[in-house]
């Protein structure tokens, strides 16, 4: 289907397929060369997103690694600069060299240069070794396809627990499991098996993908308030109290979170491309229609971070991928229903973040607004990884769905 941006003489045209790639283009030129770190191996993860500045050149983090080879790949299927494919290749080579744990398998979360610094073992991480992989195998890597077996091995023989049909969450490094339980890894394990079933056309991995679907984004939520709760006892019950006294917590925040109903109206579309399942089109809705009508700030614009049970908002703040996740929804949304309403949020969305989120002299996003609209600069020099994924992946869902894919 076909769009057509209405007549924003200062703003870009947020629906042409050939811009949304020139703007992955220019993060992805953010980034590199300067992010190839030639004597290690791997990527510089911490660039501020305010001045450009590189700020801690040893710590290698298993998510930034993955979504540095994501970004390259995708840059690489939008048919991008050359390098796309060479900065690809140079991180999935990293991923399996340094990352992979030889004394007790799965992938280490944490490397000071090449050294162990954290061998937590994450199913969060290990969804987004899938993802990236898969990705990279889409692209063209060589032996990536291979490596991608090898990590899905992983997740099936650890993390996947059947009975549930959902994958546990956290292990120390010799994999001892933790009772917790939450949505997040899942979510991600759900996106990263539908990228292996779409590199590989096994239809297991979708399979999978559309049980975890299932559990997190209609039984679950049919059981509490009809959205995506993030947090769950071991035996999959839902946790309400968790962190209700830190309900800042930058990883496990307590409250529904906006960016995931999204986030899962997005995953849902694009299962829906595979299984024709009336459910995920009624549900995909739901989630955004309701995560908007409850986060967005009328007055300021943007979505707010996380909101309560009654629908007051807990966190003010609005982080980048929020944005991200919102704009390839509602594209995906229009895209499968036709009904205006949804290019209209895509065009505010893309409008806000334009106006507020985007660094104009850099062409990344600014990681987290407060609720004004002001760069937070606490976040600028702190370990966390940001690779402007959410930006990336957004550009490239939208313009699969615009151009006809």
């Amino acid at each position: 289907m076909s769009a057509d941006t209405p007549d924003a003489p200062d703003r870009p045209a947020f629906r042409s397929p050939e811009w949304l790639a020139e703007h992955a283009f220019d993060v992805l030129s953010f980034y590199y060369p300067d992010c190839i770190d030639e004597e290690r191996g791997g990527y510089y993860h911490q660039f501020s997103d305010r001045d450009g500045t590189l700020y801690e050149r040893d710590a290698k983090h298993l998510v930034g690694t993955c979504r540095y080879v994501y970004n390259f790949g995708v840059g690489a299927l939008l048919d991008g600069p050359d390098w796309c494919l060479d900065a690809a290749a140079h991180g999935v080579e990293f991923l399996m060299d340094a990352h992979v744990d030889d004394d007790y398998g799965g992938f280490t979360w944490l490397l000071d240069g090449r050294e162990v610094a954290d061998g937590t073992k994450y199913c969060y991480g290990h969804a987004f070794a899938v993802l990236a992989l898969a990705t990279a195998a889409r692209a063209g890597v060589d032996g990536a396809e291979s490596h991608l077996a090898d990590a899905i091995d992983v997740v099936d023989e650890r993390f996947w627990e059947d009975d549930h049909g959902l994958c546990a969450v956290e292990a120390t490094r010799d994999w001892e499991f933790a009772p917790y339980r939450g949505q997040n890894a899942n979510m991600h394990t759900c996106e990263a098996m539908l990228a292996a079933y779409e590199a590989t056309g096994d239809e297991a991995h979708l399979d999978r993908a559309a049980r975890i679907a299932d559990a997190i984004a209609r039984r679950f939520p049919d059981r509490g308030d009809g959205l995506v709760w993030e947090h769950y006892r071991e035996d999959w019950t839902h946790d309400w109290s968790y962190n209700v006294d830190d309900r800042a917590n930058f990883f496990r925040p307590w409250g529904y979170l906006a960016g995931h109903q999204v986030e899962w109206t997005k995953l849902l579309l694009l299962l829906a491309r595979h299984r024709d399942e009336p459910w995920l089109l009624d549900r995909a809705r739901d989630l955004f229609d309701r995560a908007t009508a409850a986060a967005w700030d009328d007055e300021r614009g943007g979505l707010y971070y996380t909101f309560d049970r009654d629908g007051e908002i807990v966190m003010d703040e609005k982080f980048y991928w929020v944005m991200a996740e919102g704009l390839a929804a509602a594209a995906l949304l229009a895209d499968r229903t036709g009904e205006g309403t949804y290019w209209d949020w895509y065009d505010r969305l893309w409008s806000y973040s334009w106006d507020t989120l985007v660094n104009r002299d850099l062409s990344i996003w600014y990681r987290l607004l407060d609720a004004d609209n002001e760069p937070v600069a606490e976040l600028d020099k702190t370990p966390r990884v940001k690779t402007d994924y959410h930006t990336v992946s957004a550009c490239y869902e939208v313009t699969r769905a615009i151009g006809g894919e």
